[in-house]
């Protein structure tokens, strides 16, 4: 089937979904939604992801060479023809990209010794000790939001005593494996266990992201997709609901839409595309 065929036939691939119906007996299936028209492109986000699961800042040479290392970046696009100082009301569109978290995920069914999986919970997880480096993921990513460790970063990154500032509840990864964004994973884990001890499940708002809690736009929000009363949950449902119509006669108030949902990786974020009054 050629792209263009593929991208007419948007509305039906939509309708398909064998890898998310899975989860629809779970007890957790985490999601997230980023609200475009509230982003601010203030780099919170990065700068708590940053924090939060011990990346290390690899300087500006290491940086120019490609060898990047964050696990969130913010996308910035301009329409056709515009620049700044032609439509200074305009601006930037930013775009908080991250791993998708994909149901179909492209990286796990390449990695030569099963170190990324999927969790029951829908996560897209990265096993370090596991991990050979072959990179294979980095290259079947179509968001390309993994990234491999070419230097002993640790030893560079936080001399003595600056360590101290480290998440003790996140591992600090060495060179050679590859690395991504996890949902803040460790987060989700204690949230869980202290919800089972307590005889219950994890409640809407209990737990979110470094992210989402940094965003001083409240434009990253994170819940429980499995869970059909909480908030995430009803802007996926509501959005899914307005966009089964075809793409090009949408009903007035649908924003919602997956990046690359054309390729069927299912992802786990929903994105609410930016609405400006001065955009036609």
């Amino acid at each position: 089937m050629s792209l263009s065929n593929l991208l007419n036939n948007w509305a039906a691939l939509r309708e398909t979904r064998p890898y998310e119906d899975q989860y629809k007996n779970s007890d957790y299936k985490w999601g997230m939604v980023v609200d475009l028209d509230a982003c601010t492109g203030c780099n919170a986000c990065t700068t708590a992801c940053y924090a939060e699961n011990n990346l290390p800042v690899v300087g500006k040479e290491t940086f120019a060479k490609g060898q990047v290392m964050h696990w969130l970046r913010i996308e910035r696009y301009w329409g056709d023809g515009e620049q700044l100082p032609e439509f200074p009301e305009q601006g930037a569109q930013f775009l908080p990209m991250m791993c998708q978290q994909c149901e179909a995920a492209p990286c796990e069914v390449v990695c030569p010794v099963g170190a990324t999986h999927h969790t029951p919970d829908g996560l897209n997880s990265q096993v370090y000790n596991r991990c050979i480096g072959s990179r294979y993921c980095s290259a079947n990513c179509p968001y390309k939001v993994r990234y491999f460790n070419w230097a002993n970063y640790p030893e560079k990154a936080w001399p003595n005593p600056l360590e101290m500032q480290l998440n003790p509840d996140v591992t600090v990864r060495t060179k050679g494996v590859m690395e991504k964004c996890t949902f803040c994973v460790q987060r989700l884990t204690e949230a869980k266990n202290v919800a089972r001890t307590q005889g219950r499940k994890v409640a809407d708002g209990e737990v979110t992201t470094a992210c989402a809690q940094a965003c001083p736009a409240s434009a990253i929000s994170f819940g429980n997709l499995a869970d059909p009363t909480s908030e995430v949950a009803k802007i996926w449902k509501q959005q899914q609901v307005k966009l089964a119509k075809d793409h090009q006669d949408k009903e007035e108030g649908a924003r919602g839409y997956r990046i690359f949902e054309e390729l069927r990786t299912y992802p786990s974020v929903l994105y609410l595309e930016r609405v400006r009054d001065n955009e036609v």
